[in-house]
């Protein structure tokens, strides 16, 4: 471990590029670190005191790997997380990744926490593969009737805790955080996904569409509702994010211009007006149409291939494009 904190300690404290930061508390996560080291490489990649309160205990450490012997002068920025919180004692203006590091720092000791944490009554609840007296022994614990309605909310796992049922879930999407809804209310922050309305011994249903709906949010769309999505829920179901379909690798490989153009002859009532809409000329908007309909296997005017499309560019949004 102090080998590997060397190594990453090298990195450019002002380092503005918030993909080395991830990094960075990535490779402490999977290396085993502990709150100790996670704290010294936060400290480190910021050139302050970077300190955590862990269930009311105070632990700090200096860019020298040292304990502070002087009391903090700031907790600037600060976060909160499922034990406390962290943060870094930055005296003056903050430098460019401060809150990226203590975002990190947050998520990288909610994540050590829930390997030595036993399995929480959330996560029991939420899992399918548990057992229905599994689940009910769980609801009991969060006072909970089998037939009350609930509501599971996926959000960033970096979200600050804001009820007790709440956890940090590793998913097929990456990791998530599941959080427990008894009445409606917003969100604890945005993006998030609303999972359907449900019992709650039929909680992993609702935790399915919560994951699908996050995966669907984008700036303009912040919070989607699993609800609105209908029967494309069963289509997401069915879809494997590591190993999609031909169709919706074939949209993946589609360049910006190609996607626009794409769109249009779907959505126009004619290529006449698809190519008005695109300021293209017909004949051109023909010769894109005939090479895109051998691109993707199917012509995307027929009825079918209008379906065939809408399912991919649906299902595109829940893929990893490095599939």
């Amino acid at each position: 471990m102090q080998e590997l904190l060397g190594r990453l300690t090298a990195l450019d404290p002002e380092a503005s590029e918030s993909l080395k930061v991830v990094s960075y508390f990535d490779t402490l996560v999977t290396a085993g670190a502990g709150l100790d080291a996670l704290l010294r490489g936060a400290a480190a990649l910021s050139g302050v005191v970077a300190g955590a309160d862990r269930r009311g205990r105070i632990s700090r450490r200096a860019p020298d790997g040292r304990t502070p012997q002087t009391e903090p002068l700031a907790r600037s920025p600060q976060r909160a997380c499922s034990v406390g919180s962290v943060w870094l004692e930055r005296v003056g203006s903050p430098h460019a990744n401060d809150e990226m590091i203590v975002e990190r720092l947050a998520l990288s000791l909610d994540l050590i926490e829930a390997r030595r944490s036993p399995v929480s009554a959330l996560e029991i609840v939420i899992d399918p593969a548990r057992t229905v007296a599994e689940r009910t022994t769980a609801l009991a614990k969060l006072r909970l009737e089998p037939n009350s309605r609930i509501r599971i909310v996926a959000t960033r796992p970096d979200t600050p805790t804001v009820t007790a049922a709440s956890a940090v879930v590793p998913t097929r999407y990456g990791i998530v955080r599941a959080t427990l809804c008894r009445t409606a209310q917003e969100p604890p922050s945005r993006p998030a996904g609303l999972g359907q309305w449900v019992r709650a011994d039929h909680a992993p249903d609702s935790w399915d569409g919560a994951m699908v709906a996050l995966r669907l949010t984008d700036p303009s769309d912040p919070v989607v509702d699993a609800t609105d999505l209908g029967a494309l829920l069963l289509l997401a179901r069915a879809h494997d994010p590591r190993e999609p379909h031909e169709d919706i690798k074939a949209l993946a490989r589609l360049d910006a211009r190609s996607t626009q153009v794409l769109r249009a002859l779907v959505e126009a009532d004619s290529l006449r007006s698809a190519a008005a809409r695109l300021g293209m000329h017909h004949s051109t908007l023909q010769a894109r149409h005939d090479a895109l309909t051998r691109e993707l296997g199917y012509d995307p005017r027929t009825a079918s291939g209008k379906v065939r499309y809408a399912a991919a560019e649906f299902l595109l949004r829940l893929t990893d494009r490095t599939s």
